[in-house]
C-alpha cells in the first residue's frame, strides 16, 4: 500500500495564508498589528532556536513579536511582574513564556498568572476548562490543534471512527482527546487514551483507525502495532545520535516510519508533520486573541 504523506508543511502554509489575510484586515480596521509577547527566561539554545523561530513567522505573517529575555537566575517575582505589566498593555495579545522554565520558577503559577484571555498557549485553566466542554471562545492548544487541522485539510473525518492516543501528557495527549471526542465538525470521535500504564497497549492501538503518537520515545510504534489501512499522525520530535551524520545525531518521531508506513493509508512524516502546524495554530491563536479583545465575535 502506498500511504498518503501528509505534509505539515503544506497544511501550515494554507493555515498561515488565513492568518496573513485576517491579520491584514485587523490592521487595516484597527491601525496596530496582532501582537505576541514572549518571555523567555535563561539561555538555553533550543528554547532560543524556538523562540527566534516563532518571531521570525510573526513578522512573515505581519503579527508583532516582542522578545522579553530574562536572567536564568530571575525570580518568581520578576517574572510574575513582567507578566502583569503585559496583561494590562492593550497592544498586546497573547503571552506565552517558554518552557521548560529554570527550577526556581513555578510554571503552573506562571501560567495561573497570564490573563486567560491572552493565553495563546491554551494552557490556563479556564482555558482547558472550556476546550473540555466544548466552548469555542477560548483557544485550542497549539499541536492538537493542528492535529485537527492536517485531518481537516487532508479530508480525513474523525467521525464514528476509533482514534487512539498514545501519551497522556497535558499539553498533546489530554487536550488531543478532549477535542477528538466533541459532538463538533472535525471530531465525534470513539477515543481511546493508551500510556505508559496501560497493559497491552498494543491490543489498542492495533484497533484504531485514526492512531496518533504523542510519547515521546524514538520510533516506539512499531508495524505490528498498526492496524492495516490505519491513519498515523506522529506528534513525536526525538533528536537520537547517528554517527553516519555530518551533525552525529538525526530526527525520529515516535513511529518507525520506514516499516510502519506501507501498513497505513495516510500517515505524517518528521520531521515536516505536526511540527509546522504548531507555531502556524500559535499565529492563528494570536490574531483570534485581537479580534476577540476588539469585541469581534469569530
Amino acid at each position: 500500500m502506498e500511504p498518503k504523506i501528509l505534509s505539515g508543511k503544506e497544511c501550515a502554509a494554507s493555515v498561515n495564508a488565513e492568518t496573513q489575510a485576517m491579520a491584514e484586515k485587523y490592521i487595516e480596521k484597527y491601525g496596530i498589528a496582532p501582537a505576541l509577547a514572549v518571555i523567555l527566561i535563561g539561555d538555553d539554545p533550543a528554547s532560543c532556536v524556538y523562540v527566534n523561530s516563532k518571531a521570525q513567522k510573526c513578522v512573515e505573517l505581519g503579527l508583532r513579536s516582542e522578545k522579553f529575555l530574562l536572567d536564568k537566575d530571575a525570580t518568581m517575582e520578576e517574572v510574575l511582574a513582567l507578566i502583569d505589566k503585559l496583561n494590562n498593555d492593550p497592544t498586546i495579545h497573547g503571552i506565552l513564556v517558554q518552557s521548560p522554565p529554570p527550577p526556581q520558577i513555578d510554571e503552573e503559577k506562571v501560567i495561573a498568572a497570564i490573563d486567560p484571555a491572552k493565553d495563546v498557549d491554551c494552557f490556563h485553566a479556564l482555558n482547558v476548562g472550556k476546550m473540555l466542554i466544548g466552548k469555542t471562545d477560548g483557544f485550542f492548544p497549539c499541536t492538537p490543534y493542528g492535529v485537527l487541522k492536517i485531518l481537516e485539510y487532508y479530508n480525513i473525518d474523525p467521525a464514528g471512527k476509533h482514534v487512539v492516543v498514545i501519551g497522556r501528557s497535558n499539553i498533546v495527549g489530554k487536550p488531543l482527546m478532549a477535542l477528538m471526542v466533541q459532538k463538533a465538525k472535525g471530531a465525534n470521535a470513539t477515543v481511546t487514551c493508551v500510556h505508559s500504564g496501560t497493559r497491552d497497549l498494543a491490543s489498542y492501538t492495533r484497533q484504531a483507525d485514526i492512531l496518533i503518537a504523542a510519547i515521546g520515545k524514538s520510533e516506539f510504534v512499531k508495524a505490528d502495532m498498526v492496524k492495516e489501512g490505519a491513519v498515523v499522525i506522529d506528534v513525536g520530535i526525538n533528536r537520537i545520535p547517528d554517527a553516519t551524520k555530518k551533525s552525529g545525531s538525526r530526527l525520529t518521531g515516535d513511529v518507525a516510519y520506514a516499516e510502519v508506513a506501507p501498513k497505513t493509508s495516510a500517515i505524517t512524516p518528521v520531521p515536516g508533520g505536526v511540527g509546522p502546524m504548531t507555531i502556524a495554530m500559535l499565529m492563528r491563536n494570536t490574531v483570534r486573541a485581537a479580534l476577540m479583545a476588539a469585541g469581534e465575535k469569530l
